[in-house]
């Protein structure tokens, strides 16, 4: 093989491994472990909406006082307002069989911060069968590490904090928010 020939080959080849990229991570707000409710007394989720700026398959995070970083190689499993929708799900309950209830749930804030917190700043209104209803703002901040894993975490706990917020609300309306 000829001197220019091989000089092609390695340029060729160098080209080729600078286009390889970073495979995807796919991550869940599903908590790992799950305690069933009671049968018929599952809160029915009416909605979940959640801003704009987080409402993508890749995960977002804030950098700095003003700035969003979008992680290309990090992504939910589905969307941002179904996971979150599949999360709560699981853990809404009223704990009181054949008590029917539902929820909606506007997310004002989502914030993702590495190395510092997760932020949940969501509006709830929950509805009983009598057409009674309660609405409610939860604010619930969790200490974050710096991994997307340990930040994805902290967005786990945030909301169990909140299905533990509106299942207490669930069985005694009348205690208000909390």
């Amino acid at each position: 093989m000829t001197s220019p020939c091989k000089l092609m080959l390695l340029v060729s080849l160098a080209l080729l491994a600078a286009c390889r990229s970073e495979p995807i991570q796919f991550h869940t707000l599903m908590p790992t472990q799950v305690s069933r409710s009671p049968a018929g007394s599952e809160i029915a989720i009416e909605s979940v909406s959640v801003p704009a700026q987080v409402d993508r398959a890749q995960i977002v995070i804030r950098q700095g006082a003003s700035g969003l970083a979008i992680l290309e190689t990090q992504w939910w499993g589905a969307s941002l307002a179904d996971e979150m929708r599949s999360a709560l799900a699981e853990q809404l309950s009223s704990g009181v069989p054949g008590q029917k209830s539902s929820v909606r749930i506007i997310v004002q804030r989502f914030d993702s911060v590495p190395s510092q917190y997760a932020l949940l700043d969501a509006k709830w209104r929950l509805r009983g069968t009598a057409g009674n209803s309660l609405e409610c703002r939860s604010i619930i901040q969790t200490q974050a590490g710096s991994a997307i894993d340990a930040l994805v975490t902290a967005h786990q706990h945030n909301l169990q904090q909140l299905a533990v917020r509106i299942n207490q609300a669930a069985r005694n309306p009348q205690g208000g928010c909390s």
